[in-house]
């Protein structure tokens, strides 16, 4: 038997990659509530006990979407936290963040759509937590409300538009780039209010 090249290996899904991918596929196409733990193993072609070893329930797995999603938005206060607190940093923060949700768009259409099923998992905080940390990183907190309203519109345009806005013609690039030029609009007008008062 001959193994694939090792860089070949390296760019194939974990199985529990492959888990989370089929599921989020599953969810997407026939909900949340009416996918089961059978269907997930027999899209993947594996034994219900195969599954079991990566995830014991379907609430293990939705859970898992919300802890990869969350360790990114950590990763970008992180570095937030690290840099001064200027137009420069705030701008390229929601331009990681921008990233992060491309990173991670079938998981937030999936947590969108389905969140009176996810209730009793109590992921959705995990969600808010994240939206707060970053907001704080866009604003100060003697900032007037109108800035800090513009910030958390910064931040939920680039969800928003990314996740619930109808697509025509236009491609999943040009509605990042608008939406992340409307967001940093708003950051750049905070900006120029401080510097004339």
């Amino acid at each position: 038997m001959t193994e694939a090249p090792r860089e070949a290996r390296e760019q194939q899904p974990s199985t529990r990659e492959r888990i989370q991918q089929t599921a989020i596929a599953l969810f997407s196409e026939h909900g949340y509530e009416r996918t089961s733990l059978r269907e997930i193993a027999e899209q993947l072609g594996v034994t219900k006990a195969a599954l079991y070893y990566h995830f014991k329930t379907k609430e293990d797995i939705a859970a898992s979407f919300f802890d990869s999603y969350a360790e990114d938005v950590d990763r970008i206060c992180e570095w937030g936290d690290s840099r001064p607190r200027d137009l420069e940093t705030r701008t390229e923060l929601l331009r990681r963040y921008a990233d992060v949700i491309r990173s991670h768009v079938p998981v937030l259409r999936f947590m969108q759509y389905n969140q009176a099923a996810l209730t009793h998992l109590d992921r959705m905080s995990v969600f808010r937590m994240r939206i707060r940390r970053l907001h704080a990183l866009l604003t100060e907190p003697t900032d007037p409300l109108i800035h800090r309203l513009r910030a958390w519109d910064a931040l939920t345009t680039l969800y928003s538009n990314w996740i619930t806005y109808p697509r025509g013609d236009d491609s999943e690039e040009d509605l990042r780039e608008a939406s992340l030029q409307i967001s940093i609009g708003m950051i750049e007008s905070n900006h120029a209010e401080k510097s004339t008062s």
